[in-house]
């Protein structure tokens, strides 16, 4: 088990017998030695003020005359008060087990056996003691009072002990793919302190160097309230070389530790899906209050490693260790073996996700790709990324801020946000209108020029269409082929009432997308309606004010592979596949007339693929599209936005054919 020792804190408890010691304590008439009230009620008393860290009324209104005389009120309170600190006491417990029909006499001691538990630094702590009680008289009081000594506090404590802790972080969980490749895992790092009365300052700047810091922030770090000449003081963690590390041992009074260091093996193509970890943050330190967090933990900042760090993060472990003064022995007060935290495992392949991110040479962008049987998530990817190892243990100022300032936006979630996604929402229309029975596949329109409207009262509003040279009559096939704005903006306009709106909903727009991650919903609107027949008909092309997330995109077309049943995407591998969403979206029928003009769109395009390509206006730039599947394997559906960019039809092939390679 690696062990880092994380601080010593020396804390001499002095059994200080007050030079103005109280006398002893009355002894009781003879006559009233007989029955008295039970003890009960005072125990209870006692341990409430315990657990809520009322130390001054308990040494003043409850110890026994014996117990104030060796320890004074200041010691008494000051000891507790400051290994609750340094321990990081919480989560206090206390509890007695009560004694039935007790024969309760002056004379005779009352013992009740208690139960203690508490989180500290190093775990949980859990012991048993026994309670006593005498029946005293304190002035004009008579009552019980309790007998107290210092391995109240921990176990095996007494006056005089110097007391240090040891701790061994759990390591934390790994985050694997669906076939256990690690996405997120543990490699070896190196904790440098500094042991202050030791330390060599004219070294300062050197070791700043090598520990790629300010000398300032070693005296920040040096300069901590709790630390002492002799203590072991944490400066920074380091992955470094061999010849850095000899260059630090040189320095005198500082050391080195090992410590598990974060290792992201696919880097920028997984980045926005795992997410880094970094120094814990003034919000999460406030928000996880009382969990055992500090103000030197590293947590998950961003991604999975931040939605997860609860499963993620490891139990910490370790020692807390008592010098004992009278015996001149050093043994062990308590001790917890470290806990892993726990190893996710996602529906992610990390190979497929990489395939898909290097198809998109970086450029801006997003895709997703989907098993549309079971609706696990096999690759989410945002395009360009950044490379969270950068940011193990820290990244500098200076390199954040070249990556927050450059154009492609690399910390940008794509595929967390919504675009118009332009025609490639037209084989949604479609099934929208097979189903409604107002679209007849066979039924071919004339339809004459580029440009249409229903009605002058559109005003200067038309649904235009990429091409004007298709033959008529324009049937659903060559609809989908050839992109025919128009003949779906006229399918759309024919349906009833509120069916295209209703059908959209049905297939999951206006929801929000329950996710590990957060994503924005798909939306017909930004108020979920129609304003006009104008904005309806361009709707139909996913134009408008129509706004839709690519993992919602990719899953849309799975009812058009399952003959209408669309399944929730998830991405943890433990959750339950098949989870639906909705079902009788699409006839057997139906299905089987969609995934036939989706083929022919492929073959139009040159492509061994079946789907569906477009592009689309989005504020001012025109963004290129494409969602399809493979003809020969219709086990995976890929989406794909490039913005600015032609030609993405092609990046999906080159994926899909590597996945029949496989």
């Amino acid at each position: 088990m690696r062990k880092a020792l994380f601080f010593l804190l020396i804390l001499m408890l002095t059994a200080c017998q007050e030079e103005d010691a109280e006398p002893a304590p009355e002894q009781l008439p003879e006559e009233t030695a007989e029955a008295v009230a039970s003890p009960e009620v005072r125990v209870a008393e006692f341990i409430e003020l315990w657990k809520s860290g009322d130390f001054p009324a308990m040494h003043t209104h409850y110890l026994n005359q014996g117990t104030q005389a060796v320890y004074g009120e200041a010691n008494f309170v000051t000891w507790q008060q400051e290994l609750h600190e340094q321990l990081a006491i919480d989560n206090l417990e206390i509890s007695y087990t009560p004694v039935e029909d007790g024969d309760w006499t002056p004379e005779q001691p009352a013992d009740f056996a208690i139960q203690v538990a508490f989180d500290t630094i190093i775990g949980p702590v859990e012991f048993e003691k026994t309670l006593t009680l005498l029946y005293e008289s304190h002035g004009e009081v008579e009552d019980w009072f309790v007998e107290w000594d210092p391995s109240f506090i921990l176990p095996n404590l007494e006056a005089g002990d110097r007391v240090s802790t040891e701790i061994a972080q759990g390591p934390r969980g790994e985050i694997v793919d669906r076939n256990g490749n690690a996405i997120a895992s543990n490699n070896t790092g190196y904790e440098v302190s500094i042991i202050p009365e030791n330390f060599d300052e004219s070294k300062k700047q050197q070791l700043a160097e090598l520990l790629g810091m300010s000398e300032q922030a070693i005296d920040d770090k040096l300069n901590q309230s709790w630390v002492q000449p002799h203590y072991l003081v944490p400066i920074a963690q380091i992955k470094a070389d061999q010849s850095t590390l000899d260059e630090l041992f040189t320095i005198t009074g500082t050391t080195r530790a090992e410590v598990d260091m974060r290792n992201y093996p696919y880097g920028r193509a997984l980045s926005h899906i795992t997410g880094y970890m970094g120094p814990i943050t003034a919000e999460q330190l406030e928000a996880w209050s009382g969990e055992g967090y500090s103000a030197e933990t590293m947590v998950g900042r961003q991604g999975l490693e931040e939605i997860l760090q609860e499963r993620l993060r490891g139990a910490a472990g370790g020692r807390i260790i008592l010098e004992k003064q009278q015996e001149n022995a050093v043994i062990t007060s308590v001790e917890n073996e470290p806990i892993p935290g726990e190893t996710v495992a996602l529906t992610i392949d990390a190979e497929l996700q990489q395939t898909l991110y290097g198809a998109m040479e970086e450029q801006a962008g997003t895709s997703a790709a989907i098993d549309p049987d079971t609706g696990e998530t096999l690759a989410l990817v945002s395009s360009p990324g950044f490379d969270p190892n950068e940011f193990v243990p820290n990244i500098t100022n200076s390199r954040y801020q070249e990556l927050a300032n450059d154009p492609l936006q690399p910390f940008f979630n794509r595929f967390a946000a919504v675009y118009t996604p332009g025609p490639v929402i037209q084989p949604i229309t479609a099934a929208i209108g097979l189903e409604s029975g107002t679209l007849d596949p066979a039924e071919g329109l004339d339809i004459a020029g580029n440009s249409w409207q229903r009605f002058a009262s559109w005003g200067d509003y038309r649904v235009t269409r990429p091409r004007a040279d298709v033959p008529n009559p324009i049937d659903l096939d060559k609809a989908l082929v050839y992109s025919d704005s128009i003949y779906f903006a006229q399918q759309a306009l024919n349906m009833p009432n509120d069916d295209f709106r209703i059908g959209l909903e049905n297939f999951g727009f206006g929801e929000e997308i329950d996710f590990p991650i957060d994503l924005s919903p798909s939306r017909i609107s930004q108020d979920g309606t129609f304003g006009s027949e104008g904005q309806l008909a361009g709707t139909a092309s996913g134009q408008g004010q129509m706004q839709v997330n690519i993992l919602h995109l990719a899953t849309l077309y799975s009812p058009i592979l399952t003959s209408g049943t669309l399944y929730k995407p998830t991405l943890l591998l433990d959750d339950e596949d098949q989870q639906v969403w909705n079902e009788n979206l699409l006839s057997a029928e139906n299905a089987e007339l969609l995934r036939m003009s989706l083929s022919n769109a492929g073959t139009e395009l040159g492509t061994e693929l079946a789907g569906k390509s477009g592009t689309a206006n989005e504020r001012g730039e025109q963004n290129a599209w494409f969602v399809g599947y493979s003809l020969v394997n219709p086990d995976l559906i890929v989406a794909m936005m490039i913005e600015g960019e032609e030609g993405v039809e092609g990046m999906a092939e080159q994926v899909l054919e590597a996945r029949e390679n496989e």
